[in-house]
């Protein structure tokens, strides 16, 4: 596994700083960990591929480094007459706290089944954010889920347009790719 394999796993652009890694890994293990998915290989595949790349990334990243990057040696110094003005968020801000909203609804949705919603919702959240590789791999998982659920159906065309809008979305992740090859097979037996 590649460097760039383990940012995007994780769900994170290359170069992030080590506090992402952790909060990012933190929050993606407790969301795959066999504790919580007992019945699930699938979660218990990417708990242990979530967990390589953390510790492959922890090997490259070092706190020391990232704290060092912002600490407050490089920031303005400010004489004690200075009252420091609170600025308002930026935009960016304020899109990664509509991301993150938008990710733990999509969550919601996923959880209760409610799939057409699910991919409405990341699909809105794909058009604003067009250029965030996390969204685009939300995206991807909730068109595979979809498509699963479809072959459970036996929707069988509409799960392979599906599973194909997956791998057409984030193809670059290749634990992505691996999982819906093992669909497509699932449909070729049956067909």
């Amino acid at each position: 596994m590649d460097l760039g394999d383990c940012y995007r796993l994780l769900g994170l652009r290359s170069g992030a700083a080590f506090a992402d890694i952790k909060a990012s890994y933190r929050r993606l293990a407790r969301q795959y960990h066999p504790d919580i998915n007992p019945d699930d290989s699938q979660a218990k595949e990417k708990f242990i591929a979530l967990t390589e790349a953390y510790k492959l990334l922890l090997q490259v990243v070092s706190p020391e480094e990232t704290d060092q990057k912002f600490s407050d040696s490089t920031a303005p110094r400010q004489t004690p007459q200075e009252t420091p003005t609170p600025k308002p968020p930026n935009l960016s801000e304020i899109e990664e706290g509509l991301k993150w909203k938008t990710y733990e609804q999509l969550q919601v949705f996923l959880k209760q089944r409610r799939f057409p919603v699910a991919i409405s919702l990341v699909e809105a959240l794909a058009q604003r954010l067009p250029e965030d590789a996390e969204v685009r791999q939300w995206q991807a998982i909730a068109y595979q889920i979809w498509g699963r659920e479809l072959i459970a159906q036996n929707q069988f065309p509409k799960a392979k347009i599906y599973l194909k809008k997956a791998l057409k979305t984030d193809p670059n992740n290749k634990t992505l790719w691996l999982e819906v090859q093992r669909d497509f097979q699932i449909l070729e037996e049956i067909f």
